[in-house]
């Protein structure tokens, strides 16, 4: 089984992948136990030959990796890469570039939302790929074949995956559209995580700004907690017990051990001193810095038929273009257009979004166009205005 073990046969590989016009990458990670993701295996696939990379290989250094994952000439494919990604920037500093996810091109080429690889192998390649080693512990080894098996399948069937899809994706003109989903993963602040903005990602039950401003000091405590100690968050506290104190505002080692989930021992130890101190950092926020809660427009009452009307015409869109309607608007955003056309801040009226949905929805929405049924099926035709 071709796995690497050590830096002089990873340098030499990745010599060889040189003047490759893409190569297909995958990893295989743990993070059940620690904050940051523990690399585990690398798969490489060139035209020529693939390769695993044993990232926990006693001595091995992946610089020579993390210098092809650099090289602007080579274009990386990644399925579903989010992680991978973070991976590669949280070890490297730097995100692998140019790349390409199957799973983003998938989506607009008319797949479906987030399709699974098994599934997008089998429709493009017609092959079966065996996900029994999915959950394997990837930090034991030796590695056996079977669990070497599974993680090559990740990248040589990749390969004619994404010349299909890149053909599919040219045949339809649809690059601009891949370019305008691949921004955020390309954008090397997705990975970064301000600890600042940490509460936003907790639901709260209440919302008012001096809450939320202690529940902000709180989950920027937990979060360089769990990066200091490289455990999860929740191994630090859970964020139902965040929303509590965020919600009661304790002062006392005794207020804050009536604390659900908590407990007087960990209420009177460090921890408890350094929640406490975050509460009173919260309080102390001046009122204009306190964080505003999102508050979703109020709806007008009367569009439902309005609203409607567009997801009829957002269904016949979907199956023109073979996009899944929710890809193209969700039910919100259909409704935020009904009410306020133009003006509405939604996923819908921007992009390729908008020139396959949004622009003929605020025409219909204004009156300028009109659906028809012709036989068994629907056309959209213009008005005369009245």
């Amino acid at each position: 089984m071709p796995i690497i073990t050590d830096t002089q046969a990873l340098s030499e590989f990745c010599d060889r992948l040189r003047g490759a016009e893409f190569i297909t990458v995958d990893t295989e990670f743990m993070r059940e136990k620690t904050y940051w993701p523990i690399l585990c295996l690398v798969q490489v696939a060139g035209p020529d030959e693939a390769k695993a990379i044993d990232a926990m290989a006693d001595g091995i250094d992946l610089a020579p990796l993390f210098e092809l994952m650099a090289d602007d000439s080579i274009l990386k494919v990644f399925h579903a890469a989010r992680q991978d990604l973070e991976i590669f920037h949280h070890l490297a500093g730097a995100l692998p570039t140019p790349v390409f996810d199957t799973q983003v091109a998938a989506t607009v080429c008319g797949f479906g939302d987030s399709v699974g690889y098994e599934a997008l192998i089998a429709q493009l390649v017609n092959a079966k790929v065996d996900k029994g080693s999915r959950f394997t512990d990837w930090t034991l080894r030796p590695l056996s074949d079977r669990q070497l098996d599974y993680a090559m399948a990740d990248v040589t069937h990749l390969r004619p995956a994404y010349e299909k899809l890149a053909a599919k994706l040219h045949a339809n003109n649809r690059e601009g559209w891949l370019e305008e989903e691949m921004a955020v993963l390309a954008n090397p602040n997705t990975y970064t995580g301000n600890p600042t903005e940490a509460f936003r990602r907790i639901k709260a039950r209440s919302t008012g700004p001096r809450m939320l401003a202690v529940l902000r000091e709180l989950a920027k405590w937990r979060e360089l907690e769990a990066q200091r100690r490289d455990i999860p968050r929740n191994r630090i506290i859970r964020e139902e017990s965040l929303v509590e104190i965020a919600h009661h505002m304790p002062t006392t080692p005794e207020q804050l051990g009536r604390t659900r989930g908590l407990g007087g021992k960990m209420a009177k130890g460090n921890y408890g001193q350094k929640i406490l101190d975050a509460v009173e950092m919260g309080k102390a926020v001046p009122d204009k810095d306190c964080p505003q809660p999102i508050i979703k427009p109020r709806l007008p009452r009367g569009i439902g038929p309005v609203t409607d009307l567009l997801k009829v015409l957002l269904k016949m869109k979907s199956e023109d273009s073979g996009v899944a309607s929710k890809l193209l608007a969700s039910a919100a955003d259909v409704e935020v257009i009904a009410a306020f056309g133009a003006d509405a801040d939604v996923k819908a009226l921007k992009g390729w979004r908008r020139e396959v949905f949004g622009d003929d929805a605020l025409k219909l929405r204004a009156g300028d166009m009109s659906l028809s049924v012709k036989g068994k099926r629907l056309k959209f035709l213009p008005t005369d205005g009245t």
